[in-house]
């Protein structure tokens, strides 16, 4: 199927209403999440996972897309009047946001981020329309030895690179694999790791895990480190833009895009980079006369720039997720999850095997950013009513529905013991900085890992040499050497030579 036909059967099953309705649910949960700092959408998803027992596939994913297109809108609005970034992609954001608002700009920096994030959504989501077909043409020539050579990559990349820590890194990687390998071998029909609990025979679930990480010790972890010290949230005043703020923001618009997008796509791309390159080159290509105000009143084209970028990485993180069946951040890793629950494999298949889903998927996001638009501007001063909300409350609440629909899943009380033990060890992760994203990408990826390399042992004949004597798996397995050991090089040899103190 051609994208043409593809966007036509997509945009045929999207704009019917029930969908509408699940699009719009989506966006309003996601910009409501967005703007509460610390409940990103990582976490709403995975509470909205047991949903998935009950909604079909399309709506449920059209929803969780909703949820993270809009909690990208709405990490700005905190950052902006609240000078605290909900999400790590907003931090930039926040450098000329805030200082704008505290100027009584706070109306155009929110005017030019949800127009920013309107187009970099619209140009990210058109990349995902083209270029993952492309991408799927190319998948479709790899075999087994390649996969298990990419997973491991994923496995650097998300763990050793992306985090603080290579070494806190690779140790929730291994907690995850080690989940993933509870439950039966399905080749040999032996137990593992199930200490003789029947409720274990079957593996731990994902969604059980998503929602201990994500939701439990993360609302822990906040109430934990909660404060009574009240926040002062800044006025928006007026909310549009003058003829030259328009000049100014729509350079920074495109470029933040173009910038965005190629780093979503890529396995160790995240939001972080792309905003800081942006604010970089937005510094350097302002005029001169508006140069002074970085860093002093605030640059709208630091708001701009950066937060267009955010969006458009953002979109393209569901790129490799659809298409090769690998998240590269915490959100893609719990909608991997929520894809397993129907029995869904995401991957070079996914294209051609549920279409339906897929273009209807694609279809959505279009829909989706025009609600964002529509839902953020005019309801600005709703969003900033949402930061009076008192935390002790936010944080019992979130409590409560991961208990319930947990519960609701299996009506197990084992499930419940694993569910907060599981929050409880977030929470100690979340103290000591270690990364919980890893966690579920090696629960997720471990087993198919493991798989892939069986695969690729029993067509070599047990030889383990075809993971180096085939030339696509060699060079991906390269890059993750490289990934994994050329910042620890390069630090040694810059301090060897003075570069750095």
């Amino acid at each position: 199927m051609d994208v043409w036909s593809g966007l036509s059967l997509g945009f045929g099953n999207a704009l019917t209403l029930t969908n509408m309705g699940w699009a719009l649910l989506g966006c309003f949960l996601g910009t409501a999440i967005g703007v509460l700092p610390g409940i990103g959408p990582a976490l709403t998803i995975a509470l909205l996972l047991p949903i998935t027992f009950q909604v079909s596939a399309t709506g449920a994913f059209i929803l969780f897309c909703g949820v993270f297109y809009g909690a990208m809108y709405g990490g700005s609005t905190t950052s902006i009047l609240l000078n605290t970034p909900g999400e790590s992609g907003s931090i930039i954001t926040a450098l000329e946001g805030a200082k704008m608002a505290r100027h009584g700009r706070a109306g155009p920096a929110l005017y030019t981020a949800a127009i920013g994030s309107f187009i970099a959504g619209t140009i990210g989501t058109l990349g995902i329309s083209f270029l993952g077909p492309v991408v799927v043409d190319l998948a479709l020539q790899l075999g087994p030895a390649e996969y298990f050579s990419l997973m491991i990559l994923c496995f650097v990349t998300v763990s050793a690179v992306l985090g603080g820590s290579a070494l806190r890194g690779l140790a929730a990687l291994g907690l995850g694999l080690i989940l993933g390998l509870i439950g039966i071998d399905l080749q040999t029909g032996q137990p593992r790791m199930t200490f003789g609990v029947t409720e274990l025979l079957d593996g731990t679930d994902v969604v059980l895990v998503a929602v201990a990480l994500f939701a439990v010790g993360e609302a822990l972890f906040l109430a934990w480190r909660h404060h009574d010290a009240k926040q002062q949230v800044l006025e928006v005043g007026r909310l549009a833009m003058s003829k030259e703020d328009w000049k100014r923001s729509i350079g920074p618009w495109f470029r933040g895009a173009a910038l965005g997008f190629p780093f979503g796509v890529m396995p160790a791309g995240g939001t972080e980079m792309p905003t800081m390159l942006s604010y970089y080159f937005e510094r350097k290509l302002v005029r001169p006369k508006y140069r002074h105000e970085f860093g002093t009143t605030g640059a709208i084209e630091g708001v701009a720039g950066p937060e267009a970028a955010n969006n458009a990485a953002a979109a393209g993180i569901l790129v490799p997720m659809l298409t090769l069946g690998l998240p590269t951040s915490a959100t893609a890793a719990i909608m991997l999850s929520a894809f397993q629950s129907y029995g869904i494999q995401p991957g070079p298949m996914l294209f051609t095997t549920q279409a339906e889903l897929v273009w209807t998927l694609i279809a959505s996001l279009y829909i989706a950013n025009v609600m964002l638009v529509v839902l953020n501007l005019p309801l600005v001063g709703l969003w900033a009513r949402i930061l009076k909300i008192p935390t002790p409350q936010l944080y019992a609440g979130i409590l409560v529905f991961a208990t319930i629909g947990t519960y609701g899943i299996s009506n197990s009380v084992v499930d419940l013991v694993i569910l907060y033990t599981l929050g409880i060890i977030a929470m100690f992760m979340r103290r000591f900085d270690f990364p919980t994203a890893p966690v579920v990408i090696g629960m997720i990826l471990g087993p198919m890992a493991e798989n892939a390399m069986r695969q690729a042992l029993t067509i070599s004949q047990g030889d383990w040499t075809t993971f180096i004597t085939r030339p696509v798996s060699v060079c991906i397995l390269a890059l993750a050497v490289i990934a994994l050991l050329g910042p620890r090089l390069w630090g040694l040899f810059a301090r060897r030579r003075g570069l750095v103190p």
